[in-house]
C-alpha cells in the first residue's frame, strides 16, 4: 500500500512545554492506523496540527497527504482535502436533527435556501450506510452516546472523507456499541477510507488495527505491524518498561457492614411512569471494594446518582441505613454530612471546575472544614491541596494550575482529591479509569486498594469488566434497573457477569 499521510518532524511548543518533538508518522492509504500512548504523550496534539485546529505556522515540520504537501490554516482547510477528525467529546448540536447536525456548515442548498427534502433523504443515506436505523428528523438529544457516535461518522462520510480521524471513540460506549462501531470501521476501510484511530482500550487497538504507531513524552518511539501484536507489547513500548501486573497487588482486610441499601427504586425524571432503578438492594463494608457490572442503560449511574443525595430521579423510595441504622439522604449535602462520596463518571462537566485551579477544585466539597466565621483561610487550603498533590502524585507544577490543562489521569486524581478531603467512610467511584491509559490506571487502581486499606467502603462502576475482575471483592450485576446477581472475586468471571447483566426481568 502507498503513503496516504505523512507527517515528519513535527514539533509543536506551548509556553513552557513541548507537546511535540520531532514526531514522525506514515499512515498507508486503505488501513487502520492507531495511535497509543499515555495522556500526555501527545497524541491528540498530533492529531491538532494534523486537521487544522493549530495552523501552519504555530508548528515546526512538514505534512505531506495524498502526495502534496499542505499548509493547513484552518479545520475547514483539512475538511476540504478529505480529512475530518471526530472529538472525543462529540461536536453535536443537541437541539437539531440527525440531518441538521450531519450538514451543518454544509447545508444542502438551492439558490439560498436549504433543500429539505434532498437534505433528509441524503442524510437517510448516510445513516443507512453506517448501520443506524433512525429517521433523520429526529433530535440528536434523544439518542445515546452509541448512536450520537454514529452521526459524527455519517457526518464526516458526507464530507467525502478520505481520511477519519476518531479520538477515544469508542470510551463512553458500551460491548455492543463498540463492536458495532469497529465493524463499522472495518466496513470503511472496505470501502478504501482510512482511519486513524486513537484508543486507550489495547484490546480493541489489537482487533482492529493494521499498524500501531506508540509515542512516549512527545516523541515517536516505534510503528509496529499489529499482526501477532500483542497488549503487553504495546504497554511496554506505551510506558517504556513492562508492565507486569495490570493491578497493584492487594491482601483484603474486610470488616463490618458500613452502608446499606434496601429495596431502592427510582422513576425516570423525564419518562412518566418508567421505573429505572427497580427495588435493588446492595451493601458495603469496611476495605471492600465492590464493583458493580452492567450494560448501557442498566441503571448503574442512576442508582449512584439517587442514592447519593437524590442527585438523580424522582419517586425515590427505598431505605439507606449505615452501621445498621436508617439516614435520611435527601440532598447532597445529607450525603456529605454521612460520610457518603461521589465520584461522576462525567468529570469535565460534573466533577470539577475546568477553568479553575487545583487547589480551589480539591477544597470545593469540604470548605466547611477550611472556613471559620464564614472566611475560608487560604494557607490551610494551599496546604491541603499541596498534599493531595504530593500524596496522590498528581502531575502539576502547582497547585495553582489549571485544572482544564492536566491530562485525563490527573484531572481524575484531582476529581479523587476532592472527595477524599470530605473524609467519607463509604466512595462510590463511577468508571473512574475512563479515557486514561495504562499507567495512570495503574495509579488509579492504587489509590482505591490505598482507600480500602484505610478502612473506606468503595463502589466501583465499571464499563470494563476485566477492571471489575481485577479490583474488587464482590461484584453486582445490573439489568434493567435490578440486581440480578452477585459474585465473589473467587467466583466471578467475564462469563457469568455477562450471563446476569443479560438476564430478562423474571
Amino acid at each position: 500500500m502507498t503513503e496516504l499521510l505523512g507527517m515528519r518532524g513535527i514539533t509543536k511548543t506551548f509556553p513552557g512545554v513541548k507537546a511535540l518533538s520531532d514526531v514522525n508518522l506514515s499512515v498507508r492509504r486503505g488501513e487502520i492506523h492507531a495511535i497509543c500512548g499515555e495522556n500526555g504523550a501527545g497524541k491528540s496534539t498530533l492529531m491538532k496540527v494534523l486537521s487544522g485546529v493549530y495552523p501552519h505556522g504555530s508548528y515546526d515540520g512538514e505534512i505531506t497527504f495524498d502526495g502534496q504537501r499542505c499548509e493547513f490554516g484552518s479545520v475547514r482547510d483539512s475538511e476540504r482535502r478529505g480529512i475530518v477528525i471526530i472529538h472525543q467529546e462529540l461536536a453535536l448540536c443537541g437541539q437539531l436533527s440527525i440531518a441538521e447536525n450531519i450538514f451543518l456548515g454544509n447545508e444542502q442548498a438551492k439558490r439560498g435556501w436549504i433543500d429539505w427534502n434532498r437534505t433528509n433523504h441524503e442524510a437517510g443515506a448516510l445513516l443507512k450506510r453506517v448501520g443506524l436505523a433512525e429517521n433523520a428528523t429526529r433530535a440528536v438529544q434523544e439518542l445515546g452516546v452509541g448512536k450520537q457516535q454514529l452521526v459524527e461518522i455519517a457526518k464526516a462520510l458526507s464530507k467525502e472523507v478520505k481520511l477519519l480521524i476518531l479520538d477515544e471513540p469508542t470510551a463512553a460506549l458500551n460491548d455492543d456499541d463498540s463492536a458495532h462501531l469497529l465493524d463499522l470501521l472495518r466496513g470503511l476501510r472496505d470501502e478504501g477510507v482510512t482511519c486513524v484511530i486513537i484508543s486507550h482500550k489495547l484490546g480493541e487497538v489489537t482487533a482492529i488495527a493494521d499498524t500501531v504507531t506508540i509515542l512516549r513524552d512527545g516523541k515517536t518511539i516505534e510503528t509496529l505491524d499489529a499482526a501477532g501484536l500483542t497488549e503487553e507489547r504495546i504497554i511496554t513500548g506505551m510506558v517504556g518498561r513492562d508492565l507486569e501486573h495490570r493491578f497493584p497487588p492487594r491482601e483484603p482486610s474486610i470488616g463490618e457492614e458500613v452502608l446499606r441499601i434496601e429495596d431502592w427504586t427510582v422513576h425516570s425524571p423525564t419518562q412518566a411512569g418508567r421505573v429505572v432503578v427497580d427495588h435493588a438492594s446492595l451493601s458495603l463494608r469496611r476495605g471492600e471494594i465492590v464493583g458493580l457490572a452492567g450494560l448501557m442503560g442498566a441503571g448503574r449511574t442512576e442508582l449512584a446518582m439517587s442514592v447519593f443525595g437524590r442527585s438523580w430521579g424522582k419517586d425515590i423510595s427505598g431505605r439507606i441505613l449505615k452501621h445498621g441504622e436508617e439516614i435520611e439522604v435527601r440532598s447532597v449535602q445529607d450525603a456529605v454530612r454521612h460520610g457518603i462520596a461521589y465520584a461522576t463518571e462525567d468529570r469535565k462537566r460534573y466533577g470539577l471546575n475546568l477553568i479553575e485551579d487545583i487547589q480551589r477544585n480539591v477544597s470545593a466539597a469540604g470548605l466547611g472544614k477550611l472556613a471559620k466565621r464564614g472566611w475560608v483561610n487560604e494557607h490551610a487550603e494551599h496546604d491541603t491541596a499541596n498534599s493531595y498533590r504530593r500524596d496522590l502524585r498528581i502531575k502539576a507544577p502547582s497547585v495553582q494550575s489549571v485544572t482544564g490543562k492536566l491530562s485525563g489521569g490527573n484531572q481524575q486524581k484531582v476529581v479523587l482529591a476532592k472527595w477524599i478531603f470530605t473524609d467519607p467512610d463509604v466512595l462510590i467511584l463511577d468508571e473512574p479509569t475512563r479515557g486514561i491509559d495504562v499507567g495512570a490506571k495503574f495509579e488509579i487502581y492504587t489509590i482505591i486498594n490505598e482507600l480500602a486499606a484505610q478502612g473506606k467502603a468503595v463502589l466501583v462502576i465499571s464499563s470494563e469488566l476485566p477492571e471489575l475482575l481485577g479490583l474488587c471483592d464482590r461484584i453486582y450485576a445490573l439489568s434493567a434497573g435490578r440486581i440480578t446477581g452477585e459474585a465473589k472475586r473467587e467466583e466471578a468471571t467475564q462469563e457469568l457477569l455477562m450471563q446476569y447483566m443479560t438476564k430478562e426481568r423474571e
